[in-house]
């Protein structure tokens, strides 16, 4: 794909749009840490520089993607919650349902779970103060839907406690789906020894258990 200089503002936002998808396109292929911009840059048939009129970094283009995967999880998981969450339930079991249904519908979006998981360590260390802030808004912004969906089926949750859980839950689903994706060194160490095999965590029940915990705690605290 070639492109002639982007003239208009339409033209320049198809532009935009197009290294959008050549990246997302990248990210169903390879790993996050994997994605170059001088790949990105050759498949999407600009010059790395022309890439860089559109967006400042690498980071930039995987950060906006991120904003859209999660708002496209959102738009798929009101859906989820209502088949998998039973109103009748007592409201723990309903956070444990909750969870469940976090942790099986987070386990379909891999791209998702890594782009979360390189978010703080790599995606936000290479962009302005600008670029920054815009994600973050974003990141808010789903905060607040995730946070409205659990209390729509657990509304013993404060809004306030509701917040803390979305913004744990993300935190949460990097930091399990970093320690779920090992090297291939220690595939290899967990093969050879069955004791150290016994570390190796599957990233939906871990997922699970510990957004589970977190609820608990969150409605103990609020005596529900």
């Amino acid at each position: 794909m070639t492109f002639q200089r982007a003239r208009s503002d339409e033209q320049r936002a198809i532009r935009r749009q197009a290294i959008l998808d050549t990246a997302a396109a990248m990210l169903a292929e390879m790993p996050v840490a994997q994605v170059s911009l001088n790949e990105l840059s050759r498949r999407v048939g600009l010059a790395k520089s022309n890439v860089l009129r559109y967006f400042e970094s690498r980071e930039a283009v995987l950060l906006e993607l991120l904003v859209v995967a999660w708002r496209d999880w959102l738009g798929e998981l009101a859906g989820a919650l209502a088949a998998g969450v039973d109103p009748a339930a007592p409201p723990v079991r309903r956070g444990d349902q909750v969870s469940a249904v976090l942790a099986d519908s987070l386990t379909a979006r891999p791209v998702l779970c890594d782009l979360i998981g390189a978010q703080a360590a790599v995606l936000e260390r290479n962009v302005s103060a600008q670029v920054a802030a815009q994600y973050k808004r974003s990141a808010v912004a789903n905060a607040v839907a995730l946070a409205g969906l659990v209390r729509e089926r657990v509304g013993e949750l404060s809004e306030l406690d509701a917040m803390r859980f979305a913004a744990v839950a993300a935190m949460v689903t990097g930091a399990v789906w970093t320690h779920a994706q090992p090297s291939a060194a220690m595939l290899t160490a967990y093969r050879e020894d069955p004791e150290l095999a016994a570390l190796r965590l599957d990233f939906t029940d871990t997922l699970r258990q510990t957004l589970a915990v977190l609820f608990s705690g969150l409605l103990a605290r609020s005596g529900s």
